[in-house]
C-alpha cells in the first residue's frame, strides 16, 4: 500500500488551495502480515515459473513476428510513412499475442468502460491520451486500443525484446537529452495528426513520467499543439495491493513484476471518455488544451491536479540522493519560497554568509517567518511545518537553510553548496570542522552513509589533527573519481554512486 509521511504532505493545487495527498513520486509496498508472505512464498515456487516461461515464450514469438515485419526497414521508412499490405496485417497476429500476455499475467479481465472512438476517419480523432501513467503495466492500454503508435522515449527502442515490438507501433520517439527533442516531437506529432495517411492514432501518456496516482500532475503540452480532437482515456488497478505503481521512491521494476505475477488474479480498468474537441481558444493555446483535458480526467478519476512535472521529479530525485533535508518536499518548498519572495532575495544565502554567532540552531516552527523577515501566512507556517522534526516538535535551522542553499544553486556545481554547508554546520566559525561535523555535511549534501563520510574523512585528513576545512577536502577530492560528480553543473551526473 502506498506509505504516507510527515514530510509527503501538503502540495499545492494549480488553484493554491492545499490538496493534503501523498508525494506523486513515492510508493510503498511491503509485505506486512505473516498471510501474505506464506502465500507469495507459495505462488512464488507453483505460480511465478508459469507464468514466466509462457510470457517468455510469447513475448519472444512476437518478437520473432515483428523482426519479420520490420525486415528490410529501416527507421527513416518507419517515420515517413504507414504500414501497408502484408506488414500491416501482421499487427493482428502480434496483438493477439500480446493480448495473451496479459491474460496470462493475471489481468485474466480487463474491464472497459465507454466506448473507444473509431471514426470512418481517423483524423477525427487522432490523439488518444492516458492518464495517470503510474506503471509500465499501463502497456496493457496499448494492447487493448489495437497497438497505436506511442509517443516513448528513445531509450525504449533499445529494451530486449520489448523495443522491437513497440517498433511495430512506429512510434514518436522522445530523446530527452537532446535540447531540440521537443520541438521535432512536436512537428512529428502535428504532421501525423493532420497527415491524410492512414497513420494510427497516437497514443500519449502526457504527464511524462510515472507517479502514484494520488492525482494528475502536469500535462505536457506536446499533443496538444496539433490543436485536433483527443479521446481521454483513464486507467485504474483497483487492487487490494497495489503491485504495479512504478515511482521514482519505492519498489523496483522487477519487484513490482514479481509481486504481481505472484497474484491469483491482478484487475485493472480503462474508461473511455467521450471524445474532446478543442475550441478555438484551446487551439491557439497548446497549455490551456493540455489543462482544459486534465481537468476533464482527474473529475472522471475524482482525484485532485498538481501542478507536478517530469523536471519536478528529476529535482525530488537528486536531493534525496544528495541526502538533502527535506528532500522528499523540495518541489513544495521551492514554490513556497517563490510565493513567499524568498526566491528573489536568497535571504538564506546571507543568513549562512553571516556565521555561526548570527544564527540560532533550534527553535519552534512558528519562529521561522522571523528569522526570515516574513509575515505569519499560511505559506510561511507551511514552509516551517515541512522542517519540524518529529522526535523534539521543533525546526533544525541548518537543516532548512541547507535545502534552500540547494535551491538557490541548482545550475552550480555542487563545490558552491559545499561551500555553504561547510559554514553553515560549523558551530565554531573557524572553517576548520571536526569528524562528526563533517559526518553531517557529507550525509546531507554528498550522499554518503555515515560510515563512508568517517572514512572520508580519514584519508582527507592527511596529518591527523582532527580537523579539515572546505580547500583541504576539495584538494583531496580533486584526486578521488569518485568525488567528480561534485565539480560539474549537469545534473545528470550529479548523482552520488556506492562507495
Amino acid at each position: 500500500m502506498n506509505g504516507k509521511m510527515h514530510s509527503e504532505t501538503g502540495a499545492f493545487s494549480s488553484d493554491g488551495m492545499r490538496a493534503e495527498i501523498l508525494n506523486p513520486f513515492v510508493h510503498k509496498l511491503e509485505l506486512d502480515n505473516t498471510y501474505d508472505k506464506i502465500k507469495t512464498a507459495i505462488f512464488t515456487v507453483i505460480l511465478l515459473p508459469f507464468r514466466v516461461i509462457v510470457i517468455c515464450y510469447l513475448i519472444v514469438t512476437a518478437w520473432f513476428l515483428a523482426c519479420i515485419g520490420l525486415y528490410g526497414l529501416s527507421e527513416e521508412d518507419l517515420r515517413r510513412q504507414p504500414m501497408t499490405g502484408w506488414r500491416s496485417k501482421l499487427r493482428f497476429s502480434i496483438l493477439s499475442l500480446m493480448r495473451l500476455v496479459v491474460i496470462v499475467a493475471g489481468f485474466h479481465r480487463v474491464k472497459i468502460v465507454g466506448k473507444q472512438y473509431t471514426p470512418s476517419n481517423p483524423r477525427d480523432a487522432p490523439v488518444v491520451v492516458i492518464a495517470p501513467h503510474s506503471s509500465y503495466f499501463d502497456a496493457i492500454a496499448i494492447v487493448v486500443l489495437g497497438a497505436p503508435s506511442v509517443v516513448a522515449k528513445a531509450d525504449t527502442a533499445r529494451l530486449p525484446f520489448i523495443g522491437q515490438l513497440i517498433n511495430y507501433t512506429q512510434p514518436v520517439y522522445v530523446w530527452r537529452d537532446d535540447p531540440n527533442s521537443r520541438q521535432n516531437t512536436i512537428k512529428e506529432i502535428i504532421q501525423r495528426a493532420t497527415s491524410k495517411e492512414d497513420w494510427p492514432q497516437i497514443l500519449i501518456f502526457p504527464e511524462g513520467t510515472c507517479t502514484n496516482r494520488s492525482c494528475l500532475i502536469t500535462f505536457k503540452s506536446g499533443g496538444f499543439y496539433p490543436g485536433v480532437p483527443v479521446q481521454p482515456v483513464t486507467i485504474r488497478y483497483p487492487n487490494a495491493r497495489d503491485t504495479v505503481t512504478w515511482t521514482w521512491e519505492g519498489p523496483g521494476a522487477l519487484k513490482l513484476l514479481w509481486l504481481t505475477l505472484t497474484q491469483v488474479h491482478s484487475s485493472c480498468e480503462i474508461e473511455f471518455l467521450p471524445v474532446y474537441y478543442p475550441s478555438e481558444a484551446e487551439r491557439r493555446d497548446p497549455k490551456l488544451y493540455a489543462r482544459n483535458v486534465r481537468d476533464v480526467m482527474a473529475k472522471a478519476l475524482g482525484i485532485p491536479v498538481l501542478d507536478y512535472t517530469y523536471d519536478d521529479c528529476r529535482l525530488i530525485a537528486r536531493a534525496k540522493q544528495l541526502g538533502i533535508p527535506g528532500a522528499t518536499s523540495v518541489r513544495e518548498v521551492s514554490e513556497l519560497r517563490a510565493q513567499l519572495g524568498l526566491e528573489r532575495s536568497r535571504i538564506e544565502l546571507h543568513l549562512i554568509a553571516q556565521g555561526p554567532m548570527a544564527r540560532k540552531r533550534w527553535f519552534s516552527a512558528a519562529e521561522l517567518p522571523c528569522r526570515l523577515g516574513l509575515p505569519e501566512t499560511p505559506a510561511a507556517q507551511r514552509l516551517a511545518d515541512i522542517f519540524v522534526q518529529r522526535s523534539s516538535g521543533l525546526i533544525h535551522f541548518p537543516d532548512y537553510l541547507l535545502c534552500a542553499a540547494f535551491l538557490c544553486l541548482q545550475q552550480e556545481p555542487l563545490t558552491q553548496l559545499l561551500s555553504y554547508a561547510f559554514k553553515l554546520y560549523d558551530t565554531t566559525g573557524t572553517g576548520r570542522v571536526d569528524v562528526n561535523t563533517f559526518e553531517e555535511i557529507a550525509t546531507h549534501c554528498l550522499g554518503l552513509c555515515q560510515e563512508d563520510a568517517h572514512n572520508t574523512f580519514g584519508q582527507a585528513d592527511l596529518d591527523e589533527k582532527g580537523w579539515i576545512t572546505y580547500d583541504e577536502f576539495i584538494s583531496f577530492a580533486q584526486k578521488k573519481p569518485f568525488f567528480s560528480f561534485i565539480f560539474t553543473n549537469d545534473l545528470a551526473a550529479q548523482k552520488p554512486k556506492t562507495q
